[in-house]
C-alpha cells in the first residue's frame, strides 16, 4: 500500500508548481505532500509519511516532518531542500490572504425571524485569524452543552471556550506565525468580526465609538461556533489552511466559513479548493469570499463549483465625514471618522517635503513614509494624494488630520477608518481645498465626526468586489451570489486597535469594516439557517436553495451584471422553502472534473478510486447540475450554441406542477424541454434540457429561467459572453 501512495504522489505532484520563501540559512522550503483520500486499511498514516521521508532524506526525517494530515484526508508537510523536493516532486506551501447590524435587516432578515429548534445543533467552523473569546457576541448564557455529534476540542492556550464558542484550534505548521503567540486568540480582529457575523449573539447598544449604534447580531445567533486559526498577521499558509479543513471536517462542523483567497489557480493546486472538496464529500458546505480585486473582470477567486463564492454589495447606510474650511465652505467624503473635530491649520503635502532626508514634493504629495517634514506638519491637517496608506504616514510624521484626494468618487468608495481624523475627497473637491490653501495666508479646517446617511442606491456591488468571468472554468458562473459586505458592524478583537496601524490607540469591542470577507459570513449564516430546517440536505442542495431564491439586482446599477452579483442577493427566508433544488454529489463533480481533462491518476488521490474517469463518466461542464447557466464564445460577434442537462428535486409540496418562464434578451434564444414538470411526492426528481443560442458581442447577454408553481419561483441566470472579455 505504501508504494502505491508513493507512486501516486509522484505522478499527482506534477499539478503543483508554486513557490514559498526559502530559509536562507539551510536552503529549506516548506512543502505540502497532498495524498488525497485516507487509506482504507488500519495502518498508521503518520508512519507512512515517516517512511516516505526516510527513503528520501534518511535520518533528518525527524526534523523535516512538520505535520501529518490524518483526520479527513491524507498528506503531510515537510521542510526539504530543492534536491529532496525534486525526488518527491511536491508542491510548496504558499501564502493566501484575508479578504478584508444593519445588514441583516436590510436583506429582509429581521431579529424575530422564524427559527428552527435545531439551530442550536448547527456548528459553523470559522477558518480565520481566531476569535476574541471574551466578546459579548460569544456569551453562552442559556446555552446547553454542544450537540453529541461534536468531536472537537478547545485545544489552545490563553483561550477559554464555552457552550457557544465550543472549539478552538490554531495551526502554525511551518512557523509562519513568527513571534506571534501560539493561540487561537485573535490579535487581528478579522476572525472575530467574521465569526460574530455568522453566529454572534444579539448585543444591544453596540457601536464603533458611537457610530452605527444598535443591535449587533449574527445570522444564526443560536448556532455554535468552532474556531480554526489558520491565518496570522503575515497571511495564511496553505499548510495551515489544509490543517484547518482536516480538523473541521473531523470535528463535525456543518458549515465552513472561509474569508480567505489567493491566486487564481487550477482546482487541485488550490488548498482551499482541495479542502472544500473533502468537506463536500463529508456533507459540509464551504462558503468562500470572492476576493477584493474588483472591479477588474476575471478577478474572482475561489471558483470551485463545489463551494459558494460570495461577492460583496452595499446596504442602505453610508458614512461620511465633513471637512469645514476656514472660509466656511464644507465638503464631505466617505470615511469612518470617530474623532471629535478640532480646528487645525491645513497644508498641502506637496509643500512640506522632508528635505533633510532628500524627499521631494513628488513624494510628499502622496505622504509616503518619512517624506513629510515633521516640523511643518505637526498639529496640522495634511492633504495627500491617495497611494499607499497616507493616513498612517501623516500620523507618524506628527500630523493631526488628513484629507485623502482620489479619483474614486463617493459612489465608488466604501468608507474606511483611519488612525487620525480623515476624510476622502474626489479630485475636484481636493483641488478646491488646495485652491483655498494657496489663496489664504492662514488656511485652517476642521474634520468632523462621521455622520450616517441613507444610501438610496443600495444594493449595488461595491467596487472592490472581484468580478467574473471564472478564469478556471468560464462556463461555470462565478461569483455565485452576493451579500452585504460594505461598512459592516461586528465584534472586534481587543488585542488590536480600530485600524491595527502604528499610532492608533483606539481599542474597541465592535468595529466597522468592508470586504468580501464580510459578505462571506452572511452567506455562511444563511446556509446554516437553511441547514437548521433541513439537516439532511446536501451541500449542493443548500447552495441551490440560496442561489435560486435571491433578490434580483439591477443591471443598470451594476454594469458588470452577473459577473458582479451572480444569481443576486441572498434571501435566507425564501431559501428555507425553495420549491426545487439542483442537487449534486461527489460523483457529479468527479464526472465534471473528468470532462475538464483531469487524469485518472490525479483524481484517484481525491476519490480513492483508481478508475474514476471513463467515456461513460466524462461529463461536459454544461451537464454539471448547477443552479446557473453560462456559455462563452471564443471571439466577439460569434454565435454560440450550448445544450444543458439539468435535474431538479422537489422539496416543496408533494403534488405540484411547475411551469417554465424564460426571459431572453435580444441576441439570445432559449428553448426548454419539457416546459412543465409535474411532481407527485417530495424528493421526486425531474429532468429537463435547456438549449441556448446566442450571438455574443463585447458585453454580457443576460437572461433567466424560472420554474414556478404559483408559490415558488426557482430562478436561474443565463449568461452568454465573449471569453476573455477583458
Amino acid at each position: 500500500m505504501a508504494s502505491l501512495f508513493f507512486l501516486l504522489i509522484l505522478t499527482f505532484s506534477s499539478i503543483f508548481s508554486n513557490t514559498f520563501a526559502a530559509d536562507s540559512n539551510d536552503h529549506l522550503k516548506t512543502y505540502i505532500v497532498y495524498m488525497g483520500e485516507l487509506p482504507k486499511s488500519d495502518f498508521s498514516v503518520a508512519s507512512l509519511h515517516t517512511n516516505m521521508l526516510q527513503k528520501v532524506i534518511g535520518s533528518r526525517e525527524s526534523k523535516s516532518l512538520l505535520w501529518s494530515y490524518e483526520k479527513s484526508f491524507n498528506g503531510f508537510v515537510a521542510k526539504l531542500t530543492e534536491d529532496e523536493k525534486n525526488k518527491l516532486e511536491l508542491f510548496p506551501s504558499e501564502t493566501q490572504h484575508l479578504h478584508t447590524t444593519r445588514s441583516w435587516d436590510f436583506i429582509g432578515f429581521p431579529q424575530d425571524v422564524k427559527r428552527a429548534p435545531l439551530e442550536s445543533d448547527v456548528i459553523v467552523g470559522v477558518l480565520d485569524t481566531g476569535a476574541w473569546p471574551e466578546s459579548d457576541s460569544f456569551n453562552d448564557d442559556g446555552f446547553g452543552p454542544p450537540p453529541d455529534k461534536w468531536k472537537g476540542s478547545c485545544d489552545s492556550t490563553n483561550f477559554t471556550c464555552n457552550n457557544k464558542l465550543i472549539g478552538a484550534k490554531y495551526f502554525n505548521i511551518d512557523g509562519f506565525a513568527g513571534d506571534e503567540e501560539l493561540s487561537a486568540r485573535d490579535i487581528d480582529g478579522h476572525g472575530t468580526h467574521t465569526a460574530s457575523t455568522v453566529a454572534g449573539r444579539a448585543v444591544n447598544n453596540a457601536s464603533l465609538l458611537g457610530l452605527a449604534n444598535g443591535v449587533a447580531r449574527g445570522g444564526v445567533p443560536s448556532a455554535r461556533i468552532a474556531i480554526y486559526k489558520i491565518c496570522h498577521l503575515r497571511g495564511c499558509s496553505d499548510a495551515d489552511i489544509l490543517a484547518g479543513f482536516d480538523n473541521a471536517i473531523s470535528d463535525g462542523v456543518d458549515i465552513i466559513s472561509l474569508s480567505v483567497g489567493g491566486r487564481i489557480i487550477t482546482y487541485f493546486r488550490d488548498s482551499i479548493a482541495i479542502g472544500a472538496f473533502h468537506a463536500m464529500k463529508n456533507g459540509i458546505l464551504t462558503s468562500n469570499s470572492a476576493g477584493n480585486s474588483g472591479p477588474r473582470l476575471g478577478s474572482v477567486s475561489n471558483t470551485a463549483p463545489w463551494s459558494l463564492s460570495v461577492a460583496a454589495s452595499s446596504i442602505d447606510r453610508k458614512f461620511f465625514a465633513q471637512i469645514v474650511l476656514g472660509n466656511n465652505i464644507t465638503y464631505e467624503g466617505a470615511a469612518i471618522n470617530t474623532f471629535d473635530g478640532v480646528i487645525y491649520p491645513i497644508v498641502d503635502g506637496a509643500s512640506v517635503p522632508n528635505t533633510k532626508n532628500g524627499s521631494a514634493s513628488s513624494d510628499s504629495r502622496y505622504c509616503l513614509p518619512d517624506t513629510l517634514d515633521p516640523t511643518l506638519v505637526k498639529n496640522k491637517i495634511v492633504v495627500c494624494k491617495d497611494l499607499i496608506d497616507p493616513a498612517e504616514s501623516a500620523l507618524l510624521s506628527g500630523a493631526s488630520g488628513v484629507v485623502i484626494e482620489s479619483d474614486l468618487g463617493d459612489e465608488d468608495y466604501e468608507a474606511t477608518s483611519y488612525p487620525l481624523p480623515a476624510t476622502y475627497l474626489s479630485i475636484k473637491e481636493g483641488n478646491d481645498v488646495l485652491t483655498y490653501i494657496n489663496s489664504t495666508k492662514t488656511p485652517s479646517a476642521i474634520i468632523l465626526k462621521s455622520n450616517e446617511v441613507v444610501d438610496e442606491a443600495a444594493p449595488t456591488v461595491v467596487f472592490f468586489s472581484s468580478r467574473g468571468p471564472n478564469l478556471i472554468t468560464p462556463d461555470i458562473l462565478k461569483p455565485d451570489l452576493t451579500a452585504p459586505g460594505a461598512e459592516i458592524l461586528a465584534a472586534w478583537s481587543q488585542g488590536t486597535t480600530v485600524t491595527g496601524e502604528q499610532g492608533d490607540t483606539r481599542v474597541v469591542p465592535y468595529n466597522i469594516i468592508s470586504g468580501t470577507s464580510m459578505s462571506c459570513p452572511h452567506v455562511s449564516a444563511a446556509a446554516a439557517y437553511v441547514k437548521s430546517f433541513h439537516p439532511t440536505w446536501s451541500p449542493a442542495a443548500i447552495k441551490s436553495a440560496l442561489m435560486t431564491t435571491t433578490t434580483q439586482l439591477s443591471p443598470s446599477k451594476n454594469t458588470d451584471a452577473e459577473f458582479a452579483y451572480g444569481s443576486g442577493q441572498i434571501n435566507p427566508i425564501k431559501a428555507v422553502d425553495p420549491g426545487l433544488v439542483y442537487d449534486a454529489g461527489e460523483q457529479d463533480f468527479v464526472s465534471f472534473l473528468c470532462g475538464q481533462g483531469y487524469s485518472n491518476i490525479a483524481l484517484s488521490i481525491i476519490t480513492g478510486d483508481s478508475g474514476v474517469c471513463s467515456p461513460a463518466t466524462n461529463a461536459t461542464v454544461w451537464d454539471l447540475n448547477y443552479p446557473s447557466f453560462a456559455l462563452s464564445a471564443n471571439k466577439p460577434g460569434s454565435s454560440v450554441s450550448r445544450t444543458f442537462h439539468r435535474t431538479v428535486t422537489n422539496v416543496g409540496s408533494a403534488d405540484s406542477s411547475y411551469q417554465v418562464n424564460v426571459v431572453a434578451p435580444l441576441g439570445m434564444v432559449v428553448k426548454v424541454d419539457p416546459t412543465t414538470l409535474a411532481f407527485k411526492q417530495v424528493g421526486e426528481k425531474q429532468s429537463f434540457v435547456v438549449t441556448v443560442d446566442a450571438t455574443v458581442g463585447s458585453n454580457v447577454i443576460s437572461g433567466s429561467l424560472v420554474w414556478s408553481d404559483g408559490v415558488h419561483k426557482v430562478t436561474s441566470p443565463i449568461v452568454a459572453f465573449f471569453f476573455p472579455t477583458f
